[in-house]
C-alpha cells in the first residue's frame, strides 16, 4: 500500500478522534451522575452520596480536561491537514464549532469551577446547580458536534456560491431529522458506557470487600441505568439505521456487505467480505431478514453494490465489521444490565461473584461500541468528506507532503501516549482507592433515611456502613 497525504491525513484523524472520543463519550454521562448525586444528597441528606460524588468529581476533573486538550488538537488539525475542508465549508462548520464553545464550553467552563472549589462558598441550592449546568453544558457540546457531523453525512439546507457550500437554512442544518435521530443515540451511548463504568467499579470494590455502602449504590445504579437505557438504545439504533438506508445508500449495502441486488434480501449475520470477488466467504445469512429490518416488509428490493460506480464504494470490511461489533457490545450490556436487576430483585446480586466479574469486565464495552459505532459512520462515509458534495481526496491541504503528515503523526503518537497514559494511570489509581473519607450531613437534614436501592438494614442508617481497607 503507497502511502500519500489522504491516506496518512484519514489515519492521523482517525488517531486523534479515537483517542479524543473515549473521553467526551465517559464525562457526559459522568457530569449526569455527578448532578443526580448531588440532587440525592440533598433530598435524602444521606453522606454516602457526597462521598461517592466527591469520589467521581475526581475522576470527572482528569476526564474533563483530556477530553479538553485532545479536542483542542482535532480542532488544530482541521487546519494544518484539511484545508480545503474547511474553505468550502467554512461558512457552515466555523459556526457549528463556534457555538459549541460560546454555548456549551464556556457554560461547563464557568459552573465546572464551582463544583470544584465552590462547595463551601456557595449555598447547597447553587451547588447543585452549578452541577446541572455542567452536565447541560456537556450535551449542548456533544449537540453542536453532532450537528456538525451529521450535516457532513447528510448536508441540507445549503446552496453552492462560487464553488463554496454555504447555508442557506440554519433551522434546517441544525435541527434536521437525520441530526434528530443520532443526536440522541450518541447521548444514549454515553449515558450507558458511564453507567457500565459505574457498575463495574462497584462490582470490582464488592469482589475486593472494600467500601461496600458506596460500592452497592455504584452497582444498583449503574446496572439499573444500562438495563433501562439499552432498550431505548436499540430502537434509537434502528432509527439511525434507516436514515443510512434512505439516505447513504452505498454505506448501507457496505454495511450489509451486499455485493447484489436482492429481492428479497438477506441479512449477513456473520461474514468475511471479499471485495476483489465481489462476495462474502463464509457467510451465515437468515433470507429475507435483510428486507424486513430496513423495510418492514418481508419481500422488499434492497440495493447493493453494484448499482454504484465502484468509485463510490466505501471500505466494506471496516463498517462490516463495526457495526457487528457496536451491536454485539450492546446485546452484552443489555444481558448484564437485565441479569444484575434480577439478581438483585431475588437478594442474589452481591454475592453470584461469577456476576460480579463478568460485570468488572464489561466495563471497556461501552468505549468499545462508541469507537466502532463512529468507524462504521466515517469510514462508510468515504470516499466522500461531505456526503455527495465534497470527496475527501479534494479536500486535504493542496501542498501537504507525505514526510509533513507523518512528522505530525509521529509527535501527536508520542505525545499522546505519553499524555494519556499517565491520565489513565491516574483515573486508575483513584478508582483503585475508591472513595474517602467521611461526609457531614447537610444541615437539618436526617442522615438516616434509606439510602436508595437498599438491599438490607446496613443500608439503612449511614453509621453502620463498613469501611474496609
Amino acid at each position: 500500500m503507497e502511502l500519500d497525504p489522504v491516506l496518512l491525513s484519514r489515519i492521523q484523524f482517525a488517531f486523534l478522534v479515537s483517542f479524543h472520543i473515549i473521553f467526551p463519550a465517559f464525562t457526559i454521562g459522568l457530569a449526569a451522575w455527578l448532578a443526580t448525586l448531588e440532587g440525592m444528597r440533598l433530598f435524602t441528606g444521606n453522606p454516602v452520596y457526597r462521598r461517592i460524588f466527591d469520589f467521581w468529581l475526581k475522576v470527572f476533573a482528569v476526564s474533563f480536561g483530556m477530553g479538553v486538550v485532545t479536542g483542542i488538537v482535532m480542532a488544530f488539525q482541521f487546519g494544518t491537514n484539511w484545508g480545503v475542508l474547511a474553505e468550502r465549508t467554512g461558512s457552515i462548520q466555523g459556526p457549528l464549532l463556534g457555538y459549541e464553545s460560546f454555548t456549551a464550553f464556556l457554560l461547563e467552563a464557568t459552573f465546572f469551577g464551582v463544583m470544584l472549589l465552590g462547595r463551601n462558598r456557595v449555598s447547597p441550592g447553587f451547588y447543585f446547580f452549578a452541577c446541572c449546568m455542567v452536565a447541560l453544558g456537556t450535551m449542548f457540546s456533544s449537540f453542536w458536534i453532532l450537528a456538525n457531523n451529521s450535516w457532513m453525512q447528510v448536508p441540507v439546507g445549503h446552496e453552492i456560491v462560487d464553488g463554496q457550500i454555504v447555508p442557506a437554512d440554519w433551522r434546517e442544518i441544525v435541527l434536521g431529522p437525520v441530526m434528530l435521530v443520532r443526536w440522541p443515540h450518541m447521548l444514549l451511548a454515553a449515558f450507558i458506557t458511564s453507567a457500565m463504568c459505574i457498575a463495574a467499579t462497584g462490582a470490582w470494590y464488592v469482589l475486593r470487600d472494600v467500601h461496600r455502602l458506596e460500592a452497592r449504590v455504584m452497582l444498583n445504579w449503574g446496572l439499573g441505568l444500562a438495563a433501562v437505557l439499552m432498550p431505548v438504545q436499540l430502537f434509537v439504533g434502528h432509527l439511525t439505521g434507516i436514515y443510512v438506508y434512505e439516505h447513504q445508500p452505498a454505506k448501507f449495502a457496505a454495511i450489509e456487505a451486499r455485493w447484489e441486488n436482492q429481492q428479497p434480501a438477506s441479512e449477513v449475520w456473520l461474514a468475511w467480505p471479499d471485495r476483489a470477488e465481489q462476495r462474502n466467504l463464509f457467510a451465515i445469512e437468515t433470507p429475507r431478514v435483510g428486507s424486513f429490518i430496513a423495510t418492514g416488509e418481508w419481500d422488499a428490493e434492497l440495493q447493493g453494490l453494484e448499482d454504484f460506480p465502484e468509485e463510490d464504494w466505501p471500505p466494506v470490511v471496516i463498517p462490516f465489521f463495526g457495526f457487528r461489533i457496536m451491536v454485539g457490545m450492546g446485546l452484552i450490556m443489555l444481558g448484564v444490565g437485565w441479569l444484575g436487576l434480577f439478581l438483585r430483585w431475588s437478594g442474589r446480586l452481591e454475592r453470584t461473584r461469577w456476576f460480579l466479574w463478568a460485570t468488572f469486565l464489561s466495563f471497556p464495552t461501552g468505549f468499545i461500541a462508541i469507537l466502532s459505532g463512529w468507524f462504521t459512520a466515517e469510514v462508510g462515509r468515504q470516499p466522500w468528506v461531505v456526503y455527495g458534495l465534497l470527496r475527501t481526496s479534494d479536500a486535504v491541504t493542496p501542498s501537504l507532503t507525505v514526510s509533513d503528515v507523518l512528522v505530525s503523526l509521529t509527535v501527536y503518537a508520542l505525545v499522546y501516549a505519553v499524555f494519556v497514559g499517565f491520565g489513565t494511570y491516574y483515573i486508575y489509581k483513584l478508582l483503585r482507592d475508591g472513595p474517602a473519607g467521611e461526609a457531614e450531613p447537610i444541615p437539618g437534614a436526617t442522615a438516616s433515611r434509606p439510602l436508595a436501592f437498599a438491599d438490607d438494614a446496613e443500608t439503612a442508617t449511614i453509621g453502620q456502613a463498613r469501611r474496609r481497607p
